[in-house]
């Protein structure tokens, strides 16, 4: 079975892997699209240290179930159109003791610790399996990400009282904006492209800023009568992202840090107690995609104008130097393993 994979950064390749040996609690799935994550680019270049070498990529996965084990439910049948969640647990660390398996320490997520969906089939146990009788494969690989910027948005504990920056406009940064407005709240997009921006616009954010063009602080302050946001979202993983996030916030705000930042984060810590924030960690998704999976039912929004191209599984080396090269205006890349 075909499959490729990042040999080494910036090097993809073709390699043969063995079939799907499906155990009687798995769901096997053929992938029709598979969706290029932010930690696959940062693999690519070097910059995931998380990733071992080498491996296969993709975790933001669609597809048809086309067989099961003896022990599936009948919840599940041939044909299914499904997506995936990618992470593992363990049960017994002390996250998954508190009920946040999304965190475990011994986690493997598809693709990172462990070989990816950038291949036809993979057996996936059932209870890591959703699926929609409603949403197209094109809609459904977008749960993943989706969830991972919803599951951000509670972390930060979003209400409509609250007005919340979003920093970084990419997909998961759109799925905190998506679950931002949908609490209620009154949502100021930030990033350095004007398309992503406009997109943020449609999707429900009251306010854009363009931090390559204007001064992002003095237009926060104009909009927040000086007082700040009470709650900003870092979706880029960059330490001036981070940074910005911390010096936003109102007092007694909330900063919610999804991005894994390439370099060591240099801050002064004095922001931070006297405005006395929460300054939350945010990793993976914590039982959103059904949540997530009903939104997108809904298409209240044009989430697949986030799509911003998509390649054939044969070109799937070309994506990543694509991605590469333009990643300022990526805001996500699909792989169609079968047309």
């Amino acid at each position: 079975m075909k499959a490729y994979a990042i040999k080494e950064p910036g090097k993809i390749i073709e390699k043969e892997t063995g079939e799907p040996v499906l155990k009687s609690n798995e769901v096997l799935i053929e992938i029709v699209y598979l969706g290029l994550c932010g930690s696959d680019l940062s693999a690519y270049r070097g910059q995931m240290p998380l990733f071992s070498y080498p491996r296969i990529p993709g975790h933001e996965i669609s597809g048809r179930v086309v067989d099961k084990g003896a022990y599936v439910p009948d919840l599940f049948t041939v044909g299914d159109k499904v997506t995936v969640l990618p992470y593992t647990s363990c049960g017994v660390c002390p996250a998954c003791r508190n009920g946040r398996e999304n965190t475990c320490e011994f986690n493997e997520t598809l693709g990172v610790q462990r070989d990816g969906a950038l291949t036809p089939y993979i057996a996936v146990p059932y209870e890591k399996v959703f699926s929609s009788k409603i949403l197209s494969l094109k809609e459904l690989v977008l749960t993943e990400p989706m969830s991972v910027g919803y599951h951000g948005a509670n972390r930060g504990r979003i209400s409509e009282t609250d007005t919340v920056a979003i920093i970084g406009c990419g997909t998961i940064g759109m799925g905190a904006l998506c679950a931002a407005v949908r609490k209620g709240a009154e949502v100021i997009a930030i990033d350095i492209n004007d398309i992503k921006l406009k997109k943020a616009q449609q999707f429900g954010a009251g306010y854009v800023i363009n931090s390559a063009k204007e001064d992002v602080r003095e237009r926060i302050l104009k909009l927040t009568n000086k007082e700040g946001v009470s709650v900003a979202i870092e979706a880029v993983g960059h330490p001036e992202a981070f940074e910005l996030a911390i010096e936003l916030v109102a007092f007694s705000g909330r900063v919610v840090s999804i991005g894994y930042s390439k370099k060591d984060v240099e801050f002064n810590t004095r922001l931070i107690v006297r405005k006395e924030l929460d300054v939350l960690g945010s990793r993976n998704a914590l039982r959103v995609f059904p949540a997530v999976i009903g939104m997108l039912e809904k298409r209240e929004m044009p989430y697949t104008e986030m799509i911003t191209k998509v390649f054939p599984f044969g070109e799937s080396a070309d994506a990543f130097e694509y991605w590469d090269k333009n990643s300022g205006t990526v805001s996500k890349i699909l792989i169609e393993m079968k047309a």
